[in-house]
């Protein structure tokens, strides 16, 4: 009945990916999203808080949530940017830079894992057409 629905079918397979990615993140005590974010920030630290919304193609308020809760974890910190007194720049704190080879590994594994249950080739054909997509789509 949904053979064609772009809608059921993304959303089906995020749900199946979510289950994978909750399981990666458990036992850093962070969800998927707060453990994407928390590797951007590891990545950029300092980062300005509305420039990581943008990267990861989420709302502002999103975010700002999702730093809330990273923030209440210990995991990262706001300070103010000295150009735009208005905006936060992001760091991550000693709790997450001792976490971050853990949770870089953790997401390795997940992509090995689903890499080996597709195949390679798949996978990227996939990520990349997906990423077309949203991009059309913007």
């Amino acid at each position: 009945m949904f053979d064609h629905c772009l809608y059921f079918n993304t959303t089906a397979l995020a749900r199946l990916v979510d289950k994978e990615w909750t399981q990666a993140f458990k036992p850093f005590g962070v969800t998927p999203s707060q453990g994407f974010m928390l590797r951007l920030v590891l990545k950029q630290p300092g980062m300005p808080q509305h420039e990581i919304a943008d990267e990861l193609t989420i709302s502002r308020p999103t975010a700002t949530r999702l730093l809330d809760g990273l923030q209440a974890l210990g995991l990262v910190e706001r300070r103010s940017l000295e150009s735009d007194g208005r905006h936060w720049a992001v760091f991550p704190t000693a709790e997450a830079e001792a976490m971050h080879a853990g949770i870089n590994k953790a997401s390795g594994d997940v992509t090995r894992r689903i890499q080996q249950q597709i195949g390679k080739e798949n996978f990227d054909e996939t990520v990349a057409r997906v990423r077309s997509v949203s991009s059309a789509l913007k």
